[in-house]
Protein backbone atom coordinates (compact mmCIF):
# COMPACT_ATOMS: atom_id res chain seq x y z
CA UNK A 1 0.00 0.00 0.00
CA UNK A 2 2.94 2.59 0.90
CA UNK A 3 4.63 2.17 -2.54
CA UNK A 4 1.03 2.73 -4.23
CA UNK A 5 1.04 6.01 -2.09
CA UNK A 6 4.78 6.70 -3.52
CA UNK A 7 4.34 5.75 -7.29
CA UNK A 8 0.90 7.85 -7.09
CA UNK A 9 2.73 10.83 -5.75
CA UNK A 10 5.63 10.91 -7.74
CA UNK A 11 3.83 10.55 -11.15
CA UNK A 12 2.01 13.46 -9.72
CA UNK A 13 -2.14 13.34 -11.56
CA UNK A 14 -1.52 13.09 -15.21
CA UNK A 15 -5.07 14.59 -16.16
CA UNK A 16 -4.12 15.06 -20.38
CA UNK A 17 -5.52 12.69 -22.74
CA UNK A 18 -4.46 11.66 -26.16
CA UNK A 19 -0.96 10.13 -25.24
CA UNK A 20 0.45 7.06 -24.48
CA UNK A 21 2.87 5.70 -22.19
CA UNK A 22 4.89 1.73 -22.36
CA UNK A 23 6.28 1.06 -19.44
CA UNK A 24 9.03 -2.09 -19.56
CA UNK A 25 10.76 -3.80 -16.71
CA UNK A 26 14.58 -4.46 -16.83
CA UNK A 27 15.35 -3.12 -20.14
CA UNK A 28 17.11 0.08 -20.74
CA UNK A 29 17.08 3.48 -22.91
CA UNK A 30 19.36 2.09 -25.14
CA UNK A 31 18.16 -1.50 -25.26
CA UNK A 32 14.48 -0.03 -26.29
CA UNK A 33 16.35 1.91 -29.00
CA UNK A 34 17.52 -0.77 -30.46
CA UNK A 35 14.59 -3.16 -30.24
CA UNK A 36 12.34 -0.79 -31.86
CA UNK A 37 15.27 -0.10 -34.51
CA UNK A 38 14.54 3.52 -33.68
CA UNK A 39 17.06 6.41 -34.72
CA UNK A 40 17.62 9.02 -32.94
CA UNK A 41 15.41 12.01 -33.60
CA UNK A 42 18.36 14.70 -34.20
CA UNK A 43 16.45 16.45 -37.27
CA UNK A 44 13.59 17.38 -35.55
CA UNK A 45 12.95 20.16 -33.01
CA UNK A 46 11.47 18.53 -30.28
CA UNK A 47 10.61 21.82 -28.61
CA UNK A 48 8.44 22.58 -32.01
CA UNK A 49 7.11 19.29 -32.15
CA UNK A 50 5.62 19.77 -28.41
CA UNK A 51 4.51 22.79 -28.81
CA UNK A 52 2.59 21.87 -32.39
CA UNK A 53 2.87 18.02 -32.59
CA UNK A 54 0.02 18.40 -35.76
CA UNK A 55 2.00 20.70 -37.75
CA UNK A 56 3.65 17.31 -39.65
CA UNK A 57 1.33 14.16 -38.80
CA UNK A 58 4.55 12.21 -40.31
CA UNK A 59 7.23 13.32 -38.19
CA UNK A 60 5.47 13.80 -35.22
CA UNK A 61 3.79 10.26 -35.22
CA UNK A 62 7.13 8.47 -35.41
CA UNK A 63 8.86 10.25 -32.51
CA UNK A 64 8.73 9.15 -29.22
CA UNK A 65 10.31 9.58 -25.99
CA UNK A 66 12.42 6.75 -24.03
CA UNK A 67 13.76 7.18 -20.33
CA UNK A 68 15.04 5.46 -17.63
CA UNK A 69 13.70 4.77 -14.57
CA UNK A 70 14.81 2.24 -11.57
CA UNK A 71 13.33 -0.59 -12.67
CA UNK A 72 13.55 -0.46 -16.60
CA UNK A 73 12.50 2.13 -18.77
CA UNK A 74 9.54 4.31 -20.10
CA UNK A 75 8.68 4.83 -23.87
CA UNK A 76 5.92 7.72 -23.99
CA UNK A 77 4.09 9.86 -26.71
CA UNK A 78 2.49 12.68 -25.65
CA UNK A 79 0.63 14.05 -28.48
CA UNK A 80 -0.45 10.30 -29.60
CA UNK A 81 -1.27 6.08 -29.34
CA UNK A 82 2.34 5.17 -30.78
CA UNK A 83 4.18 4.16 -27.52
CA UNK A 84 1.17 1.70 -27.20
CA UNK A 85 1.00 -0.31 -30.08
CA UNK A 86 1.23 -3.77 -30.86
CA UNK A 87 4.45 -3.91 -32.69
CA UNK A 88 6.20 -1.36 -30.67
CA UNK A 89 4.80 -3.21 -27.03
CA UNK A 90 5.42 -6.97 -28.80
CA UNK A 91 9.16 -5.77 -29.34
CA UNK A 92 10.19 -4.35 -25.95
CA UNK A 93 8.72 -6.99 -24.00
CA UNK A 94 11.12 -9.63 -25.44
CA UNK A 95 12.63 -11.47 -22.09
CA UNK A 96 10.44 -8.68 -20.28
CA UNK A 97 6.88 -7.24 -19.56
CA UNK A 98 5.37 -4.48 -20.61
CA UNK A 99 2.75 -2.42 -19.57
CA UNK A 100 1.45 0.31 -21.95
CA UNK A 101 -1.62 2.72 -21.81
CA UNK A 102 -3.28 5.12 -24.60
CA UNK A 103 -5.39 7.61 -22.88
CA UNK A 104 -8.22 8.10 -25.64
CA UNK A 105 -9.72 11.13 -25.56
CA UNK A 106 -12.61 9.60 -27.17
CA UNK A 107 -13.08 6.42 -25.38
CA UNK A 108 -10.95 6.42 -22.10
CA UNK A 109 -7.45 4.76 -21.14
CA UNK A 110 -6.80 1.75 -23.25
CA UNK A 111 -4.43 -0.54 -21.96
CA UNK A 112 -2.53 -3.81 -22.84
CA UNK A 113 0.11 -5.83 -20.88
CA UNK A 114 2.82 -8.04 -23.29
CA UNK A 115 5.36 -10.65 -21.83
CA UNK A 116 7.66 -12.12 -23.68
CA UNK A 117 6.80 -10.69 -27.03
CA UNK A 118 3.32 -11.67 -27.10
CA UNK A 119 0.31 -9.62 -25.85
CA UNK A 120 -1.09 -11.03 -23.50
CA UNK A 121 -4.13 -8.67 -22.12
CA UNK A 122 -5.64 -6.38 -24.60
CA UNK A 123 -8.40 -3.45 -24.53
CA UNK A 124 -7.83 -3.62 -20.18
CA UNK A 125 -9.02 -0.47 -18.16
CA UNK A 126 -5.66 -0.08 -16.42
CA UNK A 127 -6.57 2.17 -13.08
CA UNK A 128 -10.53 1.31 -14.43
CA UNK A 129 -11.70 -0.31 -10.95
CA UNK A 130 -13.14 -3.18 -13.16
CA UNK A 131 -12.52 -6.54 -11.56
CA UNK A 132 -14.18 -9.93 -11.01
CA UNK A 133 -14.90 -12.12 -8.10
CA UNK A 134 -12.30 -14.44 -9.91
CA UNK A 135 -9.24 -12.82 -10.34
CA UNK A 136 -6.35 -13.21 -8.12
CA UNK A 137 -6.76 -11.45 -4.92
CA UNK A 138 -3.38 -9.90 -6.07
CA UNK A 139 -4.76 -8.48 -8.88
CA UNK A 140 -7.72 -6.89 -7.14
CA UNK A 141 -5.75 -4.98 -4.52
CA UNK A 142 -3.91 -3.75 -7.35
CA UNK A 143 -7.01 -2.56 -9.00
CA UNK A 144 -8.16 -1.15 -5.77
CA UNK A 145 -4.62 0.80 -4.98
CA UNK A 146 -4.64 2.14 -8.63
CA UNK A 147 -8.36 3.67 -8.83
CA UNK A 148 -8.14 6.08 -11.36
CA UNK A 149 -4.15 6.24 -11.54
CA UNK A 150 -3.56 4.27 -15.10
CA UNK A 151 -0.63 5.63 -15.40
CA UNK A 152 0.87 4.66 -12.06
CA UNK A 153 -0.75 1.28 -12.47
CA UNK A 154 1.17 0.18 -15.71
CA UNK A 155 4.83 1.69 -13.90
CA UNK A 156 3.75 -0.69 -10.92
CA UNK A 157 2.81 -3.97 -13.11
CA UNK A 158 6.22 -3.18 -14.89
CA UNK A 159 7.78 -2.78 -11.68
CA UNK A 160 9.26 0.23 -12.24
CA UNK A 161 9.95 3.24 -9.26
CA UNK A 162 10.48 6.61 -10.59
CA UNK A 163 11.88 8.84 -8.42
CA UNK A 164 10.35 11.71 -10.22
CA UNK A 165 7.25 12.23 -13.17
CA UNK A 166 10.30 13.49 -15.45
CA UNK A 167 9.81 10.30 -17.71
CA UNK A 168 6.08 11.50 -18.81
CA UNK A 169 6.89 15.36 -18.85
CA UNK A 170 7.97 15.66 -21.95
CA UNK A 171 11.50 15.52 -20.70
CA UNK A 172 12.61 12.19 -22.06
CA UNK A 173 16.37 11.22 -21.99
CA UNK A 174 16.20 10.70 -25.51
CA UNK A 175 13.86 11.08 -28.58
CA UNK A 176 13.87 8.31 -31.13
CA UNK A 177 12.32 7.68 -34.93
CA UNK A 178 10.28 4.59 -35.00
CA UNK A 179 11.04 3.19 -38.30
CA UNK A 180 7.71 3.08 -40.43
CA UNK A 181 7.14 -0.77 -40.40
CA UNK A 182 6.26 0.07 -36.03
CA UNK A 183 3.46 2.72 -37.62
Amino acid sequence: MAEARHLIATLERFDDDGFSVACVAGVTAAEAARRLEAVPAHDVDIEELIEDPWADDDVSMAVVGVTEVPGGCVVVQSWGYDAARNGVIERLSVGAVCYALYANPKSGDQGAVARGGTIEEWDTHPGGGIVSADEPTEDILTTYLYHDEAVAYCFAGAGLRPTAPRSISRQADMWLRLPQHLL
